[in-house]
């Protein structure tokens, strides 16, 4: 695994521990030697951990759509920063470039392109990790739900080994290195 994509707020969140773990997680990443792929802007918890790698001499490229270029603000400090035209170019040009997943707290955003990943493990278009970067237990509802979509039959029961997670950040990159040994 060399280049993993981090889904991730364009907010920094209400809590700082949001920000001080997405930190430790770019510091995880320059530990392990891995690239950062991800939406390209300069903000939130996306801004925070590019920031954090790039400070720390990694390689990070960001996935931009021209019309958020503005809006987003990208960031203009990026090892290389690739524009793309629609939000389906942009999820699918980080897919290409990317050898696993990692979701951080976010929006509306982070939820889509997370579920849009696990959508495609489901049907087997890619075998690669995904992990859920469990902040401050921001995604133990969300993994409540999904055993309760399981127990209602709506979810295969083995489909829930899909979902990494952990609330320590060089713990969820040994969950991914040990899902791509399966």
């Amino acid at each position: 695994m060399k280049r993993i994509c981090v889904f991730a707020g364009s907010s920094k969140g209400n809590n700082e521990e949001f920000v001080k773990q997405t930190e430790a997680l770019g510091k995880v990443f320059l530990e392990h030697d891995l690239s950062l792929v991800y939406g390209g802007a300069e903000s939130g918890l996306m801004g925070a951990l590019a920031d954090e790698i790039l400070k720390g001499g990694g390689e990070v490229t960001g996935v931009i759509p021209t019309h958020l270029l503005n809006k987003e603000v990208a960031h203009t400090g990026l090892t290389d920063l690739i524009e793309v035209s629609t939000m389906h170019e942009r999820k699918a040009k980080m897919s290409e470039l990317a050898d696993g997943y990692i979701a951080l707290p976010g929006g509306f955003g982070t939820f889509e392109e997370l579920f849009e990943v696990i959508s495609w493990a489901q049907i087997g278009l890619h075998k690669k990790p995904l992990a859920l970067f469990n902040i401050e237990q921001y995604y133990t509802p969300l993994l409540s739900l999904i055993h309760h979509a399981i127990e209602a039959g709506f979810v295969p029961e083995d489909n829930e080994r899909m979902i990494l997670h952990s609330n320590l950040p060089a713990e969820l990159i040994e969950q991914m290195n040990d899902f791509l040994k399966r």
